[in-house]
C-alpha cells in the first residue's frame, strides 16, 4: 500500500476511536456518574472516578464493539464501579492516617516535654516549605489573617499567597502522612 493510504487508513481508524469515544461519553456519563455518587457520596470525587474510568475505557477502547451492547454496558458499570470502590477505600486509608495523627496533635499538652514534642512536630511538619511559604502558613494559621492581609504585608497578589498556602498544605498534609507511617511503623514493630 502506498504511504498515503495507509496514513488515510490511520486516520480514518482514529477518527472512528474518536466517535466511538463520544458515543461512549454521551451515553454513559450520567449513568456513570450516579454509581460513582452512589459509592462515594461527594460530587467532585464522583466527577473524578468517571474521569479516571473514561481514561481506563480509553486504554481499552479497542476492545469495545457495539456501544450500545449489553456487553459494552456491562464493562463500563464494572469499570466505574471499581474505580468508585477504589477511590472510596484511598479516602478510607487516609481518613484512618490523617484521623490517628490529628489525634496526637490535638492531645493538649501538660507538661513541658510534650510541649517541646509538639513544637518539634510542628517544625517537622514545617520542614519541606521554604521561608515565604512557612511565613504564609504561620500568618494564616497562628495569625489567623486573611489571604488579603497577608498579600499586603508580603507585597504579593492576594491570589498568590492564597495558591502558595494551598500549595503549601499539601507539602504539610504530604509530611504528616510520612510521619504518621514513620510513627506506626516504630510502634508496631516493637
Amino acid at each position: 500500500q502506498p504511504v498515503s493510504e495507509r496514513g488515510e487508513q490511520m486516520a480514518t481508524h482514529k477518527e472512528k476511536e474518536q466517535e466511538k469515544l463520544k458515543l461512549l461519553y454521551d451515553i454513559y456519563e450520567q449513568p456513570m456518574y450516579r454509581i460513582a455518587y452512589a459509592i462515594l457520596h461527594h460530587t467532585e470525587q464522583a466527577e473524578d472516578a468517571v474521569s479516571d474510568a473514561f481514561l481506563r475505557i480509553l486504554k481499552n477502547l479497542k476492545k469495545i464493539g457495539d456501544v450500545r451492547s449489553e456487553k459494552t454496558k456491562h464493562y463500563i458499570i464494572s469499570i466505574i464501579r471499581s474505580t468508585a470502590i477504589n477511590q472510596y477505600r484511598q479516602n478510607q486509608r487516609d481518613s484512618e492516617r490523617y484521623t490517628v495523627w490529628d489525634d496526637r496533635i490535638l492531645q493538649v499538652p501538660n507538661q513541658k516535654d510534650d510541649i517541646e514534642q509538639l513544637l518539634a512536630n510542628i517544625a517537622e511538619l514545617l520542614e519541606p516549605l521554604n521561608d515565604l511559604d512557612r511565613q504564609i502558613v504561620l500568618m494564616r494559621c497562628e495569625e489567623e489573617l486573611s489571604f488579603r492581609e497577608i498579600a499586603e504585608r508580603l507585597s504579593m497578589k492576594e491570589a498568590a499567597a492564597r495558591k502558595r498556602f494551598e500549595r503549601a498544605r499539601k507539602a504539610i498534609q504530604q509530611k504528616k502522612g510520612e510521619l504518621y507511617d514513620e510513627i506506626r511503623t516504630q510502634l508496631f514493630s516493637v
